[in-house]
C-alpha cells in the first residue's frame, strides 16, 4: 500500500511540475517573446518566407500589444529604450490590426523621401553598394503558394528567379541588404515625408514588394506607425522552412536555424 501510495503521489507531482513548467513557459512567451512566421517576401533578403523568428518583446519596453492588458494595464507604450534607425520590428498595422515586420528607417523628425530608388535622410542621400544578385527558384512558397516576382522575369517555374542586390549604409553605420526588382516603380520616387512625434517611418528591404510607410493608410499601406503598436524586435531566426508545411523535413532551410537577424 505505501509503494502505491507513493507511486501515485509521485504522478502527482509530476503532473504538478509539467503543469507549472507549462504556465511558466506561457507567461515567459507572452511577456518577453513571441515566435512570428514570415509570410511574405517583403523582408528578402534579410527574412524568406518561412522563416520563424524569435521577437523580442521586451526590447524597448511594454505598450497593450506587447503585453497582456490585464497585467500591462496602460495606454500608449511605456518605454525602455528608443528603437534603433535599423531595428527589424515587428509592429501591430495602425488601421488593420494585422502583425508585420519591417526595418526601421525614419525617427520621429526625420524626413524620408526616395529618389530613383535610392533613400535619402533628412535630405542626404543614404549610400548603397552593388553586391551582385539574390537568386531562388522561382516556385511556390509557404502555405500560400507565393511565387517570387522576379527582376529577370518572365521566368518559368522552376527557373533562377533573380533580384540585383545591394548593401545600404545607414547614419550611424549600420548596414543591411536591399532588393531591386524593377526601375521606376511606384514607390521609387515619393514626396518627402516628415516623421511626426511619437511615430516611426518603416520599409521591407525587398523594395519594390513591400507595403510599407511610403503608402498611405488610406490605400492599405501602413504609413506612419505610432509607438504603442510596436511589438517587439525580432532577433533570430529559430527555424525555416521553404515548403507548404513545417512538417516538410525535406524543405528545411538548415542553414538559417538560429541566425541572428541583422
Amino acid at each position: 500500500m505505501a509503494s502505491k501510495a507513493k507511486s501515485e503521489s509521485g504522478i502527482v507531482e509530476t503532473i504538478k511540475t509539467v503543469f507549472w513548467a507549462l504556465v511558466i513557459a506561457g507567461v515567459f512567451r507572452t511577456l518577453f517573446f513571441q515566435p512570428f512566421w514570415i509570410p511574405s517576401e517583403s523582408m528578402k533578403d534579410t527574412l524568406l518566407i518561412g522563416d520563424f523568428v524569435f521577437v523580442n518583446k521586451m526590447a524597448y519596453g511594454y505598450s497593450k500589444y506587447s503585453c497582456p492588458f490585464a497585467l500591462c494595464p496602460i495606454s500608449g507604450r511605456v518605454l525602455f529604450s528608443e528603437p534603433e534607425r535599423g531595428d527589424v520590428v515587428v509592429f501591430r498595422h495602425p488601421v488593420n490590426g494585422s502583425d508585420f515586420v519591417k526595418r526601421l528607417i525614419g525617427l520621429p523628425g526625420d524626413t524620408v523621401q526616395m529618389k530613383n530608388g535610392v533613400l535619402y535622410l533628412n535630405g542626404a542621400e543614404v549610400p548603397q553598394t552593388p553586391d551582385g544578385v539574390f537568386e531562388e527558384v522561382k516556385e511556390p512558397q509557404g502555405p500560400m503558394g507565393n511565387q517570387p516576382r522576379c527582376a529577370n522575369d518572365p521566368v518559368g517555374i522552376g527557373a533562377i528567379c533573380q533580384k540585383p542586390r545591394s548593401i545600404e549604409t545607414l547614419p550611424g553605420g549600420r548596414q543591411h541588404d536591399v532588393l531591386n526588382i524593377e526601375d521606376g516603380g511606384f514607390a521609387d520616387n515619393t514626396d518627402v515625408f516628415t516623421v511626426p512625434p511619437g511615430h516611426y517611418f518603416f520599409m521591407g528591404d525587398n523594395r519594390d514588394n513591400s507595403q510599407d510607410s511610403r503608402f498611405s493608410q488610406a490605400v492599405g499601406g501602413v504609413g506612419f506607425v505610432p509607438a504603442e503598436n510596436l511589438i517587439g524586435r525580432a532577433d533570430r531566426v529559430i527555424f525555416s522552412s521553404a515548403g507548404r508545411s513545417m512538417l516538410y523535413f525535406w524543405t528545411w532551410r538548415m542553414d538559417r536555424f538560429f541566425e541572428a537577424v541583422k
